[in-house]
């Protein structure tokens, strides 16, 4: 039995209570005369995160949210989907169940994202199906293949179809859709969106019935911009642990609160609307439903005090009452060590007019622009000085079409080459197994020498982040799949502050450099991106050439 000053979300009204809780569940909700300090409000949860790009595991994500109020979360698990196929998902599904946290997971809709790329594994409509029939899994994944639904491609309608038949929801993911085409994607049955970037985008698709997911990240922020656009969840997509140490949903309520959003609406985009959603039975303090609640002191400062998950009490203060124990799971990288001259974009002439990617501080999409560059030994060089730098993707499962074999080994498999403005760095080079969505390597450095240098660290390492300049190399190791480590939060943005350290004493000027630099591979997001396999204009949705003009 808990008293307290509840918060009643379907009322909007704050009023002193008794919560009796019997096998985990809320019995009754008595009102009563007292008081009382702080306000006992639902647990809070997260519509729409990808756990993968918190860098932890499932049950150490865990231990580092629910001191912050995070009580449950829907997590679509497509990027180590993408690397280890249904294997993969099992594993989280095993983890998830090591920690009180409630933790369900949407099938992953698109693996691979796309045709344009290689993938570690591929998840077709059969598979999705006997996905859907889990307890667990209460949605179809983002549906990021926009043009395949537009388009009324068999496997993507069969998919929206299986989510249908099992009556869970299609999660959205159409970055500036507009139009007819939004007509059709909306009317194949898409329930929601999370990559809205302005106030006009989210109201034409509110309009057309989506229901709009607030995000605010630590790549793409885009609260503030949205602010007014009536949104129905506040949802995070994928946190850093750095960012995490700081808050999870009860962060992203304060920035809400304190950018003018009335606290009540806040806390209901975070409670009981996902809940309703996604038919879970939470998001209330009401008879029925899971005793997942919070104390906060109040509904205007919201600072999380204790932590109840089926009435029992799971944090307080900033310390999680439960341990996380993740196991290992293999790895997919299977390159040997690279040469600087697989980094090399060899064509001859003095100088050459080529495309650029224009990365964007804090969003995901990016523009693409021109630059003209000096060949030099029959090699594109990067341009320093106007930071143009040089980026590749290489693949790392061993299934390219151009695998070069030494000694009865493979040296590589596909490697492209592109130019990419906006990282500010005067020497060295970054290295990602992070790459959105295949997760091949992404690579960004000022000249081979230092690009080659970086891959091969991560080699050794098995997956994880580098940066390498001319005296220093930092890496952060993940070794379960490539995507997390097995390690506590704190521990993580350590290792996370010093890659970031040593990155702004390069030059580097982004917050999140190897966030940003994870999606730059990410091809359903416009504009300009990058795959193992080219350089990719999203909005054409085709290969583009690096080069446009070769020039005396």
């Amino acid at each position: 039995m808990i008293r307290g000053n509840i918060l009643n979300v379907f009322t909007e009204e704050v009023y002193p209570a008794e919560i009796q809780v019997e096998n985990g569940l809320i019995n009754c909700v008595k009102k009563i005369k007292g008081d009382f300090q702080g306000v006992i409000v639902p647990g809070l949860i997260d519509a729409h995160i990808h756990i993968e790009s918190s860098m932890l595991t499932p049950s150490f994500f865990a231990k580092a949210v629910v001191p912050h109020g995070t009580t449950a979360v829907v997590a679509d698990p497509h990027e180590i989907s993408n690397v280890m196929g249904i294997d993969g998902i099992n594993y989280m599904l095993k983890d998830a169940e090591k920690v009180p946290m409630h933790i369900f997971f949407s099938a992953p809709s698109c693996v691979p994202a796309t045709p344009f790329e290689t993938s570690g594994a591929t998840i077709d409509s059969e598979k999705i199906d006997l996905l859907m029939e889990k307890e667990e899994i209460v949605a179809l994944g983002e549906k990021m293949s926009y043009p395949g639904v537009i388009n009324n491609d068999s496997q993507e309608m069969t998919k929206i179809s299986s989510a249908k038949s099992h009556k869970k929801p299609v999660v959205g993911h159409a970055p500036l859709l507009t139009g007819v085409e939004l007509c059709k994607y909306v009317g194949a049955g898409i329930s929601n969106d999370h990559e809205c970037v302005s106030l006009e985008e989210a109201l034409e698709k509110n309009q057309m019935g989506m229901k709009i997911m607030v995000r605010e990240g630590s790549s793409a922020k885009n609260l503030k911009d949205l602010i007014n656009a009536g949104g129905e969840f506040l949802v995070s997509d994928d946190k850093h642990p750095e960012d995490l140490l700081k808050g999870h949903m009860d962060y992203i309520i304060k920035k809400a609160i304190k950018w003018g959003m009335n606290p009540i609406k806040a806390i209901k985009m975070a409670t009981i609307n996902p809940a309703e959603h996604y038919s879970l039975n939470m998001g209330a303090i009401s008879p029925g439903r899971n005793a997942d609640f919070i104390i906060v002191d109040n509904l205007e400062t919201f600072n999380v005090n204790k932590v109840f998950i089926n009435g029992k009490m799971v944090a307080e203060g900033d310390n999680a009452l439960f341990t996380a124990d993740s196991i290992y799971i293999g790895n997919s990288i299977v390159l040997d060590k690279l040469l600087s001259s697989d980094f090399s974009i060899n064509v001859l002439g003095n100088r050459a007019l080529v495309r650029v990617m224009d990365v964007l501080d804090g969003q995901l999409i990016t523009s693409e622009s021109e630059a003209v560059l000096q060949i030099n030994g029959g090699q594109i060089n990067a341009n320093v000085k106007e930071d143009v730098l040089k980026i590749s993707v290489v693949e790392r499962y061993g299934k390219g079409e151009h695998l070069k074999k030494e000694n009865g080994k493979m040296s590589r498999g596909n490697i492209s080459h592109g130019f990419v403005r906006g990282f500010g760095f005067k020497e060295g080079a970054f290295a990602s197994s992070v790459a959105h969505d295949s997760h091949n390597i992404i690579v960004v450095g000022t000249n081979n020498d230092y690009m080659a240098r970086a891959v091969n660290i991560l080699i050794k390492n098995q997956g994880g982040l580098v940066a390498v300049s001319r005296d220093e190399e930092i890496s952060l190791k993940l070794p379960v799949a490539g995507l997390m480590a097995a390690e506590n939060a704190q521990k993580l943005s350590l290792k996370l502050k010093e890659i970031h350290s040593l990155a702004r004493k390069m030059g580097c000027a982004l917050e999140s450099p190897f966030m940003a630099m994870s999606f730059l591979s990410l091809l359903v997001i416009p504009q300009l991106k990058i795959s193992d396999q080219g350089l990719f204009d999203v909005s054409k949705f085709q290969f583009v050439d690096i080069i446009k003009k070769i020039m005396d």
